[in-house]
C-alpha cells in the first residue's frame, strides 16, 4: 500500500504519492525513453510515478551548442511538472533511485521507498572514462547540461587566463582544446569550437590574435563516425580539415594530467581544455541479478525489456543492452532507440494488464547525422546520404522539431537566426566558477 497524503511519509520512510487501486508503474529516469513511455501512458489505467534526480528533461543532441556558448541552457530544458501538469495519472518525485528489493517490488531511493507493481529503469548512461584518473579529475564529459556548463565555464575561464599572461607557452596552453571520441558528439563540437576559434576569438580576445587557438580531435578507429557510411566519414574529415581542426586517427590518448596530452605515438600536446566523448556506461541500480548486468554495465534484457529473470521488471533506453543477430552488442545508445522502446514497452504494459500477447521490439533504423559548423552537415537517413547545405537544413529541422516545449523551439530558432546571419554566438559569461581539482604529485602517474 502507498500511504496516504496526509501521512507524514518521511517518518515513516515511504514516499508519499496519492493512494490509487490501479497498477503503479515506477519509472526511473525522465529522458528520451521514460518521457516517451510516460507519454504513451497519459490518462490510461495505470498510476504512473516519474522518479529522476533532476526536476528538468534535458535535449542532450544540443548540450555541445551550450558547451560552446551558441545557446543558453535553459533553451534545452523542460520542467517536468510543467510538462505533466495536464496528465491526471503522472506524479513527478524528485529523488535518487539508490537500489531494489525486487521480492518485494520495492524501490529504495535517496528520500524514502515506494512500491511498484510495475518498475521501468530508464535512467540513462553516464561518461566511462574507463578508470583513467587523469581524464576525470582535469578532463569533462559531456553527458548533462551541468557538463556543458562545465565545459563552456572551463573554456571561458582559460581564455581570460591566456589574455592576462604575458608567456606564450601559456597563452597557447590555456588556448588549446583536446577533443577525445570521432563521434558525432565529438565532430559537433569540434566543428563549433572551430567556428567560435574563427568568429569569435578575434574579436573577443584580441590579445590571442598571434597566437592561434589548436583544436584537437583525437579518434582511435581508422575514420570519423564510425555509424555512417564511410563516404560521409571522408566527408566529415574534409569538413574538419578545412575549419583547420587537427583531426589524429588510429590514435590514442594515454595520459592527461591538466596541461598536457600525451598520445600513444609519443606526441605531446599541451592543453587546459580536455573534452572526453569516447566512452559512455549504462547506469544500473543495486540490487538487480548479477547476471542481468552485461557489456558497458548495460542490464541485458529481453525482447519486451524485461529485465533477466524478472517479470516485472523493465529497461529501456540507454542503459538496456537487447542482443540480436543484427546488433550482438546491443543497440546504439542513441535517442531513436530510446524512443522506440518506450513507446513500444507502453503498449506492452497495457498488453499485461489486460492479459493480452505482447509485441517483440525491432529496432526502425532511421538513420543518424551531425553537424559540422553552419551549412554543413552530413546525415544517413533510411539509407540515403546527404552532405552540406541541405544536410544542414535537415538536421536543423528535425531537432528544432524534437526540443520539447513551444519557448524552447521559439528561444532555439531565434539564436540560429542570430547566429546565422550575424555569425555571432550566445552570451559568453562566466555565471558560475568551474573549480580545478587538486591532486598530490604521485596521485597520477605518466
Amino acid at each position: 500500500m502507498q500511504c496516504s497524503e496526509n501521512i507524514n511519509c518521511f517518518d515513516e520512510g515511504r514516499i508519499c504519492v496519492p493512494e490509487s487501486e490501479l497498477p503503479t508503474v515506477v519509472v526511473v529516469g525522465g529522458g528520451f525513453a521514460g518521457l516517451n513511455l510516460i507519454k504513451k501512458l497519459k490518462d490510461l489505467p495505470v498510476q504512473v510515478v516519474l522518479i529522476d534526480k533532476n526536476n528538468f528533461h534535458q535535449f542532450l543532441p544540443l548540450l555541445y551548442q551550450v558547451a560552446t556558448s551558441g545557446i543558453e541552457p535553459d533553451s534545452i530544458v523542460f520542467p517536468f511538472r510543467k510538462l505533466f501538469k495536464k496528465y491526471r495519472n503522472v506524479i513527478f518525485r524528485m529523488t535518487e533511485a539508490t537500489s531494489i528489493d525486487t521480492s518485494s517490488n520495492t524501490l529504495y531511493t535517496t528520500i524514502g521507498t515506494i512500491n511498484y507493481s510495475y518498475l521501468v529503469l530508464a535512467n540513462g548512461s553516464d561518461t566511462n572514462f574507463f578508470g583513467n584518473e587523469g581524464f576525470e579529475l582535469f578532463g569533462t564529459g559531456l553527458k548533462t547540461i551541468t557538463d556543458a556548463l562545465d565545459i563552456r565555464s572551463r573554456l571561458l575561464q582559460n581564455l581570460e587566463k591566456a589574455a592576462i599572461t604575458c608567456i606564450e607557452d601559456e597563452k597557447r596552453r590555456f588556448s588549446n582544446v583536446t577533443i577525445v571520441g570521432g563521434g558525432a558528439t565529438g565532430v559537433e563540437i569540434a566543428g563549433a569550437l572551430a567556428e567560435f576559434k574563427r568568429y569569435i576569438l578575434p574579436t573577443d580576445y584580441p590579445e590571442l590574435k598571434n597566437i592561434g587557438m589548436k583544436i584537437f580531435l583525437i579518434e582511435a578507429a581508422d575514420r570519423l563516425l564510425q555509424g555512417m557510411p564511410e563516404k560521409l566519414s571522408d566527408k566529415t574529415l574534409e569538413y574538419l580539415s578545412h575549419m583547420k581542426v587537427d583531426v589524429k586517427l588510429n590514435t590514442k590518448v594515454n595520459f592527461f594530467d591538466g596541461s598536457k596530452v600525451i598520445l600513444d605515438n609519443g606526441e605531446t600536446l599541451d592543453t587546459s581544455n580536455f573534452i572526453w566523448t569516447a566512452g559512455v556506461k549504462g547506469v544500473s541500480v543495486k540490487g538487480l541479478p548479477s547476471d542481468s548486468i552485461g557489456r558497458q554495465n548495460r542490464i541485458l534484457v529481453d525482447e519486451f525489456s524485461r529485465v533477466y529473470s524478472l517479470h516485472n521488471v523493465f529497461a529501456i533506453g540507454d542503459n538496456a543492452l537487447l542482443k540480436t543477430p543484427e546488433y550482438p552488442n546491443g543497440y546504439p545508445m542513441v535517442a531513436q532507440p530510446a524512443i522506440q522502446q518506450g513507446k513500444l514497452l507502453a503498449n506492452n504494459l497495457m498488453n499485461i494488464i489486460r492479459k493480452q500477447a505482447l509485441v517483440p521490439f525491432k529496432y526502425n533504423d532511421k538513420g543518424s547525422m551531425a553537424t559540422i559548423g553552419k551549412k554543413k552537415a552530413v546525415a544517413w537517413i533510411n539509407k540515403l546520404e546527404f552532405s552540406g547545405f541541405f544536410a544542414w537544413l535537415i538536421w536543423s529541422f528535425i531537432h528544432l522539431m524534437s526540443i520539447v516545449g513551444v519557448r524552447n523551439k521559439v528561444l532555439i530558432f531565434i539564436n540560429w537566426f542570430w547566429s546565422y546571419f550575424t555569425f555571432d554566438k550566445g552570451d559568453r559569461v562566466i555565471i558560475r566558477r568551474y573549480k580545478e581539482e587538486v591532486l598530490e604529485n604521485d596521485t597520477i602517474k605518466n
